[in-house]
């Protein structure tokens, strides 16, 4: 049957969001590094350390994503080792080459016109690359590679450090910091009016006397004039201030590593989880890919007993949540996990940031199913290679015995073996997955302003409303995740590019600030035929924390065609939302709500649904071609946690109206990559061994194939996998 999905995904948009020279050159080469920690040992020799990474190379990895120096060993020595050996020493593997142009192939003797992947296979190319990677091992310490961890993994240079100040990772303003706090609102706002405004000075109970001047301004040595704790507009500047700081200092070691060597990529993103308040923090990973455009890669470290404390240690839904958001937050550009998990955690991941999980283990069983689970959600996410802690365990102390692809007799393992069979694969195919997308039906839209906001209310309000806004994304890819709904996240600089026709619905979770400029961006969308779903408690804020006008005439009200007249919760007064379908009709069930509740006034907009109260719960209006619905009940933030089928159930209802999706999968988890000359399906079973019943009736394949192995598969028998495992299926065009 011809393909019936002929929506326009907008590719080349989405290709050229983070389009520079370094990413074209990462494009041409397609570098899938999967690399790995190789920790010496005492008593280690070089026999040991040759074997070791022949052994590495002989299971399908390219290159070392980190080593550490010894007594016995220095790092340098090491790394020259696993080069002699075949194993590119750093993280970018073939990504860290120079360029392979017409005239390097003519410089070498070779055809000018010789194709790229053959070039890449030639000795002489070999040769020479390998020679520039030597080059980098032995320069000083000040600006050579830097193998450790940290936000930015870059050349080294040091002095930006001088500089830094405390800033905390938290909204709170510290006195050090306060000189170039004063410095970065000068330069932000071009008068003091602006800043009086955005900080809402002339609002009751923010502050009795308004700056007048910003030599006023400057006389305020501790900001004791304003409330620093109540005002929003504040804390936001507060944590935006930090954000910049930080990108500041990125941005001038990019310059500084260009300079050096315009071939080496840098990294950046961090050994922070990605389930986060990275707003509270101070931090904009958004902003941290987009420095990564001209320099190298976006990356996050995901380690399950380090980043999944958030939500309750769940895995593999959340390794995919994790490896989408920081490809969405990447579009276009090279995204890839640096540093990943490599063998079972237990005793490690230090002492959790909540409460709660300082009382708890986090603890997993790492084997090979779990190492198929991890590498094909995150190649499913977007990532295009992986960096593994580690290659063999520390033998004493901190991570003793943990997180080894080896197992403590050194030899490899059943998860060490589907590690390399899948870097094999994905080495294999890389021209497609460096060609490949996502498909999107759903836009889940991701802001850090609105982020901002719910750190400023958790200031003085409960601090769990940091967490609100990722659970509430969290509980919309939940939702479409357990029907295999294609998904990415969105953001509004994306918006503002022009991607906002890439999806046929873009969700809002939680968004309890919106700016009007946003509205009027999304109203044009839905003009355009697209649907927009808001959920409560959406459009409380403006992103300077002051009410959001939502009366008759606002941005918010023409697109929505309803006014927010107040805000309520389900809880001393309990609001019930009916199950949909017919058989739930007819039995009277329905569904205790808890949580936020917006009360509407419908001007334009239809209700669609009604709570037991006769309130409005669901309201739809119809823009132009397209619809703007709110949910006016929290709808996504009630999914975070496993176990809620039916809310589940009614985000997807909203999300998809009359849409299907063009293939289809109700024995368990498929994500699709597509490329021009075959789509990637990536099967995840989180439950006992079973068949996948997968249909794709949307599309026209030729071939089915075992991604890994090679083997043909007759998809209409269905595909088995086992227990807690993963699978790649390779459907040829």
């Amino acid at each position: 049957m011809a393909p019936t999905d002929r929506h326009n995904y907008l590719h080349g948009r989405y290709d050229a969001l983070h389009d520079s020279r370094m990413q074209q050159k990462f494009r041409r080469l397609a570098p899938m590094p999967f690399g790995v920690v190789f920790l010496p040992w005492a008593g280690m020799t070089e026999a040991d350390a040759r074997e070791h990474f022949r052994m590495m190379r002989k299971l399908g990895f390219t290159n070392l994503k980190q080593t550490m120096g010894t007594p016995e060993w220095p790092e340098e020595r090491t790394l020259e080792l696993a080069l002699d050996e075949g194993i590119i020493p750093y993280w970018y593997g073939t990504g860290g080459w120079a360029d392979v142009t017409p005239e390097l192939l003519a410089k070498l003797g070779l055809p000018e016109s010789m194709d790229v992947d053959e070039a890449l296979a030639h000795p002489k190319v070999i040769e020479y690359q390998n020679a520039i990677i030597r080059e980098r091992i032995h320069y000083d310490r000040a600006s050579r590679p830097d193998v450790g961890g940290g936000i930015v993994e870059d050349a080294g240079v040091d002095e930006w450090a001088q500089d830094k100040l405390s800033l905390g990772s938290d909204p709170e303003l510290r006195s050090d910091a306060l000189p170039a706090f004063r410095k970065w609102c000068r330069a932000t706002y071009r008068t003091i009016e602006e800043l009086v405004h955005a900080w809402n000075q002339y609002e009751v109970g923010i502050s009795e006397r308004p700056y007048t001047s910003w030599a006023d301004f400057e006389s305020d040595a501790d900001l004791s004039r304003h409330d620093t704790e109540r005002d929003y507009g504040f804390i936001r500047d507060v944590l935006r201030f930090k954000a910049d700081y930080t990108l500041q200092g990125i941005r001038r070691r990019v310059q500084r590593s260009i300079e050096r060597d315009p071939d080496e990529p840098m990294r950046a993103g961090g050994e922070m989880g990605l389930f986060l308040p990275f707003a509270w923090r101070g931090t904009d990973m958004e902003g941290i890919a987009q420095e990564m455009r001209e320099a190298g890669s976006f990356y996050p470290s995901i380690h399950l007993a380090w980043h999944l404390e958030e939500v309750g240690y769940e895995m593999p839904r959340t390794i995919y949540m994790m490896s989408s958001i920081c490809a969405d937050w990447f579009k276009g550009g090279w995204a890839a996990t640096w540093e990943s998990t490599g063998g079972p955690q237990q005793f490690s991941g230090g002492e959790g940031w909540e409460p709660k999980a300082r009382d708890e283990i986090a603890a997993f069983t790492v084997d090979a199913g779990a190492m198929a689970q991890l590498q094909l959600s995150n190649l499913a996410g977007g990532f295009k290679g992986v960096g593994l802690w580690s290659w063999n365990y520390r033998r004493a102390g901190w991570e003793g015995g943990e997180y080894a692809l080896l197992n403590r007799q050194h030899q490899a393992t059943g998860r060490a073996i589907r590690a390399g069979s899948i870097a094999k694969a994905a080495h294999r195919y890389r021209r497609e997955i460096w060609d490949g997308h996502k498909e999107p039906f759903v836009g889940v839209f991701q802001n850090w302003d609105n982020e901002a906001i719910w750190a400023a209310i958790s200031v003085k309000g409960r601090s769990f409303f940091k967490h609100v806004p990722v659970r509430a994304r969290v509980g919309v890819g939940r939702a479409l995740i357990n029907a295999n709904v294609p998904w990415e996240h969105v953001t509004a600089s994306d918006l503002e590019a022009g991607l906002a026709p890439r999806y046929r619905t873009i969700y809002l979770p939680s968004q309890v600030a919106i700016s009007n400029e946003l509205l009027t961006l999304l109203r044009d969308y839905v003009e355009q035929g697209g649907r927009v779903i808001l959920d409560a408690p959406g459009g409380w804020y403006d992103y300077r924390g002051r009410v959001l006008d939502t009366d008759a005439g606002s941005p918010f009200e023409r697109l929505f065609g309803a006014v927010v007249t107040d805000y309520a919760y389900s809880n001393n007064v309990p609001r019930r939302l009916r199950v949909p379908g017919a058989a739930a009709v007819r039995a009277g069930v329905d569904r205790l709500l808890d949580g936020f509740i917006m009360e509407l006034r419908l001007t334009t907009a239809a209700a669609a649904e009604h709570f037991d109260t006769g309130e409005v719960a669901v309201s739809r209006n119809r823009v132009g071609s397209g619809e703007a619905i709110i949910l006016a009940y929290e709808a996504s933030a009630s999914c975070w946690k496993p176990g809620n089928p039916a809310a589940e159930a009614e985000i997807r209802r909203w999300s998809l109206g009359d849409d299907r999706v063009p293939y289809s999968c109700a024995d368990g988890i498929v994500y699709r990559l597509a490329s021009r000359r075959a789509d990637h399906y990536f099967l995840v079973n989180d439950g006992p061994a079973r068949r996948f019943a997968l249909e794709t009736p949307g599309y026209e394949y030729r071939a089915c194939t075992d991604a890994e192995t090679g083997e043909a598969l007759d998809q209409s028998t269905g595909i088995d996998i086992g227990a807690h495992d993963a699978r790649w299926v390779r459907m040829e065009k």
